[in-house]
């Protein structure tokens, strides 16, 4: 396991570019070669798209590449977009909820295959073949509120303007009638996200957020990353922004509650993105068998893989893993892709609602190693 003591040995003793290896070095110099290339496809597409701000991330053997900001983070302000501007993770978020379960997993407060009642003892009966794995999965069957059409008496079953407790989202949760039996299936669930984070409370007595706060984003110097907050003062906050008609509008407001929920309710800068990458890459925080299961392909029952671990969608190329997840919410887009056979990693936030940050990660990929593959075609679901 890498205590965090151990994690900043690695840090402190992380080597330049000019001492790393010759193949690390001139893979690095190649990549800084191509940025103006980069750039010019970035303009180019978020005038094609209409985005008015962007932050890119590019690491190459633990080399930041690309830490770079474009167009604007409040239009209305002309605020620009820096590497310190905190943009919302929308779904990349599920990985770090990830970790704060595997997190109570180490702690021995739960276990993988342990049935969700256990801790939801409330649940209704067909609940009971659950578990905390297949949530972790999104096979539980549970459905996604977020859904269209996901309605009870012609409403909507969760209102975004109401502030929830926990134990009220809960409740609305027992209410949906499964998708598909437990394990046969895979469909993505924010309810299921959702219930971790309500889960993590109540094996470690904290609100998920603050277990975040203390055991991932301080021992890794993520030192901007947080959980939403409309009302506190939050330097270099972007603003998320929607096409109505064509036409740029402000997000649409949410309830505080509904902005702390563990499917994906964070703010991180280009900055924490690029701390948490070195984490990734050292395998910090959790152990080595902890690691192993959240990059495991989920098993359905009729025996067949499905490209999602925890948190992440996890594929192949070159025979080496590649690891990528994207994000939606209020007005951001966000991608992050981890290609381990070239030891790449790009990430790409945006705050607008129709954006397409996977097609900017696809195309920037292009321009670096052609032979990459590509989030178009990826099997994973995201």
């Amino acid at each position: 396991m890498y205590s965090s003591r151990r994690f900043f040995l690695i840090l402190a003793s992380a080597v330049p570019l000019g001492a790393l290896g010759s193949v690390e070095a001139t893979k690095s110099d190649a990549l800084f070669a191509r940025m103006p290339s980069v750039d010019e496809f970035i303009k180019a597409e978020m005038r094609r798209q209409k985005v008015p701000g962007l932050a890119l991330a590019i690491v190459s053997h633990g080399t930041t590449v690309g830490s770079k900001g474009y167009g604007l983070a409040n239009v209305e302000l002309g605020v620009p977009v820096s590497d310190a501007t905190v943009f919302q993770s929308g779904s990349i978020g599920k990985q770090f909820t990830a970790v704060c379960v595997m997190l109570q997993v180490e702690d021995g407060k739960l276990a993988l295959d342990d049935p969700l009642t256990k801790y939801f003892p409330d649940a209704p009966a067909a609940w009971k073949d659950i578990t905390i794995r297949n949530v972790l999965t999104h096979t539980s069957g549970i459905p996604d509120y977020t859904d269209e059409g996901m309605q009870r008496d012609g409403r909507p079953v969760i209102d975004y303007r109401r502030d929830y407790s926990e134990e009220e989202l809960a409740k609305i949760a027992y209410g949906l009638p499964l998708d598909f039996p437990p394990g046969t299936r895979w469909k993505y669930s924010n309810t299921g996200y959702l219930l971790l984070g309500v889960l993590v409370h109540k094996v470690s007595g904290r609100f998920y957020g603050d277990v975040l706060r203390d055991r991932v984003f301080a021992p890794l110097q993520m030192r901007t990353a947080r959980i939403i907050s409309e009302a506190d003062i939050i330097q270099n906050r972007a603003s998320g922004y929607r096409l109505l008609n064509g036409e740029l509008k402000n997000q649409e407001w949410v309830s505080p509650s509904l902005n702390t929920t563990a499917d994906g309710a964070l703010y991180l800068s280009i900055r924490d993105y690029i701390a948490w990458d070195r984490g990734l890459r050292a395998q910090a925080i959790l152990n080595e068998r902890s690691w192993a299961e959240v990059y495991r392909p989920v098993s359905l029952k009729d025996g067949k893989l499905h490209a999602y671990g925890f948190g992440w969608g996890v594929e192949q190329w070159h025979e080496r893993p590649w690891y990528h997840h994207s994000g939606s919410w209020q007005g951001f887009k966000t991608e992050i892709s981890r290609y381990l056979a070239d030891d790449l990693t790009i990430v790409v936030l945006t705050n607008l609602a129709e954006s397409s940050p996977a097609h900017f990660v696809d195309g920037i990929a292009a321009l670096l190693d052609p032979s990459l593959p590509k989030l178009a075609d990826s099997q994973s679901g995201l």
